[in-house]
């Protein structure tokens, strides 16, 4: 549990960037340091694709956590794109985490994001995730590894999972954040607007859903959002395909796929909008939409050049 937020002593205020290889368990971790559900978090690697904040508060800190996307060898335009914005995020923060998944180390991912550290003049910690399931002596020598490799402030040990070791990270976050006013009201838990968030809801789980037969090249709009008299909401959303033959894959036999997709998505919207919400799922077809600098822009990400 994170301490009550409180306007005893001098209030600190800064933004986190956590970095780290596709599917490390940023996601995860920054739903667990803020206690409620502001990032998309898919077995499918890559689902992060622009800079997600969650803001967590500890006693009078505010920490603003940037979840960025999972750092790799980009191929394509839309990977490229993400991984810019990913050490993007990471250059504009006033502390950067790296998050290790131990059950992978050592992987390539990592091991490049490590010799690109020193470019980052940022103060860095490092996360060792998914520490129950792995020895400790083990354990032990992936921290000598990587402390060798790079001089970190220091290590901690997180099951991002289960929140194990998640307060003492989230406690030493706050004492490292800069004195400041606080940059949002104390009860809010993310920047970023209801639409894109449960646009990214829905995202999440059609890659639940899809995550074998769908390939990365779909994307989910939130084209309106009504308030209705009884306080309810009234959402339609567009989930755009490449081909026809991934809108079928999306609706499935008799509209199935949909349905269930659409179900697991309501009650997450619902539970972040603090309200009922009649959600309503539309599949369209939109050829090469990767390549349109409109969609890129939609995502919060830049478009980049050939």
């Amino acid at each position: 549990m994170t301490d009550a937020p409180n306007d005893e002593g001098p209030k600190r205020c800064g933004y986190v960037a956590l970095i780290g290889a596709p599917n490390a368990g940023k996601s995860t971790l920054v739903n667990q340091l803020v206690g409620a559900k502001v990032s998309i978090v898919s077995r499918k690697v890559q689902t992060t694709r622009a800079q997600m904040r969650g803001i967590a508060m500890e006693g009078a800190a505010q920490i603003v956590l940037v979840d960025t996307p999972g750092i790799f060898a980009p191929k394509r335009r839309l990977e490229r794109a993400m991984v810019t914005n990913a050490w993007g995020g990471a250059g504009d923060a006033d502390l950067v985490a790296l998050l290790v998944d131990v059950k992978k180390w050592p992987d390539e991912e990592t091991e490049a994001i490590i010799g690109r550290l020193g470019e980052l003049r940022k103060k860095k910690l490092l996360i060792l995730n998914k520490v129950d399931l792995i020895e400790r002596s083990k354990l032990l020598d992936i921290a000598k590894t990587l402390n060798e490799a790079h001089a970190f402030e220091e290590t901690f040990m997180v099951s991002a999972l289960t929140g194990n070791g998640v307060d003492k990270l989230r406690s030493k976050l706050a004492a490292m954040m800069p004195l400041g006013p606080w940059l949002f009201p104390e009860d809010e838990v993310s920047d970023a607007p209801l639409r894109l968030l449960a646009a990214e809801i829905t995202r999440e789980k059609l890659f639940e859903r899809l995550h074998d037969e769908l390939p990365y090249r779909s994307t989910v709009e939130t084209e309106q959002w009504k308030t209705l008299k009884d306080g309810s909401a009234r959402i339609e959303q567009t989930i755009y395909v490449e081909r026809e033959n991934q809108r079928m894959i999306v609706l499935g036999e008799k509209g199935r796929t949909i349905k269930s997709i659409g179900e697991a998505a309501r009650k997450d919207i619902a539970e972040a909008a603090g309200a009922k919400v009649h959600l309503f799922l539309f599949v369209k077809v939109r050829e090469n939409w990767s390549d349109d600098p409109e969609r890129y822009r939609e995502m919060g990400l830049d478009f980049p050049k050939e």
